[in-house]
């Protein structure tokens, strides 16, 4: 469905950077966005932007914070830029995504002059380590850690940081989902009350690559940090998408998330992200009853699992890899060696994730026998 959605998208090659050019694109756009914004349970006057990813959708976010927080300390860095800008402070947790990291770099505010919080032992920020923050504070919290699925513990930092003055924003790439799911939804309470957020569609929502959202409380600040005039750019329209993006050319991404949405309604979204949610809870069930050490709580849909050395987790990953029934990665969680399972697509069922065990479950005995020759 959506990647018929998106055939009919390129079919039509409609470059929805404005509204009076593009006006059917634009409007599917606009009621995506709000049906995003009410299915995610952001507040309803947000702002939105359909980016090419999360990496993106940070960057997008964070430009409007940037903007914000230097306003506030009187400067325009769009006009001015940041050489001689009062310095902005960015908080992030120690487990910060390197995506993250890359836009701040981007940004001219420095992959590594953040301050970084300590985490617990499955990746989520420590409250109690938070340090004192004041303007211009830029605080990144985390939704669904990429290894781990944990979320930061946003209902009790958030309005910590919002009292201070800081800018609030929750880099949400899988885990901004479990809002739209009841059971999960406490996993994420109190997003609603950060400043801005990232999400991927192409991952939970499941539509054809690629696809991100960047969504902002302050829809003024959004609009300040990425809007452009030129004198043959139409500027009188109800809503100029652009005005919230980095890029004027600009596929319709609208059309496969509104058509998502449409089919799946709410039901069906927080179906599939429960659907997911159980099968990585099954993969952690079967690999503990098989004697293999899962490292995180199973709250998502990220499973990590050690078959004993790092050498034999290796050999069990590339030999899961070769094998074909199913794809895990490899990944390093807090100093061990790790298989990372996500399972994240709309079409896997009870039966593929007994398939894929089986699967695994052979490759490490066969990573175990061939270490002990």
């Amino acid at each position: 469905m959506t990647v018929a959605a998106n055939w009919l998208a390129t079919a039509w090659d409609q470059n929805t950077a404005f509204y009076h050019p593009t006006p059917a694109t634009a409007e599917i756009e606009r009621v995506a966005l709000r049906w995003l914004v009410d299915i995610l349970g952001l507040p309803a006057d947000c702002e939105g932007a359909f980016v090419t990813g999360a990496t993106v959708a940070n960057l997008t976010a964070l430009a409007a914070a940037r903007h914000q927080v230097l306003e506030r300390a009187g400067w325009d860095v769009e006009a001015d830029g940041l050489f001689g800008a009062p310095p902005i402070t960015v908080v992030v947790g120690e487990e910060v995504h390197p995506t993250l990291l890359k836009s701040l770099g981007v940004l001219g505010l420095g992959r590594t002059r953040v301050k970084r919080v300590p985490v617990d032992g499955q990746g989520r920020l420590r409250a109690d380590a938070l340090p004192p923050l004041q303007d211009p504070t830029i605080l990144c919290l985390q939704a669904g850690n990429v290894n781990t699925g944990a979320c930061d513990p946003l209902a009790e930092v958030i309005p910590v940081a919002r009292a201070a003055g800081a800018w609030v924003h929750v880099d949400g790439a899988f885990g901004l989902w479990a809002a739209a799911a009841p059971a999960r939804r406490h996993q994420v309470a109190g997003i609603e009350g950060a400043d801005s957020w990232a999400v991927d569609a192409h991952k939970w929502l499941n539509v054809p690559y690629d696809c991100g959202l960047a969504f902002v409380r302050d829809g003024r600040a959004l609009g300040a940090a990425m809007a452009v005039r030129a004198a043959y750019l139409p500027a009188d329209s109800p809503r100029i998408p652009s005005d919230f993006t980095p890029e004027l050319s600009r596929r319709a991404r609208g059309v496969e998330v509104w058509a998502a949405l449409r089919t799946l309604g709410r039901s069906g979204i927080a179906d599939m992200i429960e659907r997911c949610c159980g099968h990585a809870a099954r993969f952690a069930t079967g690999l503990a009853d098989a004697g293999h050490q899962v490292l995180n709580e199973v709250a998502l849909n990220q499973v990590l699992v050690s078959f004993g050395s790092p050498e034999i987790t290796e050999r069990t990953i590339s030999l899961v890899q070769t094998d074909g029934t199913c794809w895990c990665g490899g990944t390093v969680w807090q100093g061990r060696t790790a298989m990372r399972i996500s399972v994240c697509s709309w079409a896997t069922t009870a039966a593929d994730v007994e398939l894929s065990l089986e699967a695994i479950l052979r490759a490490a005995a066969q990573a175990k026998a061939e270490a002990g020759k």
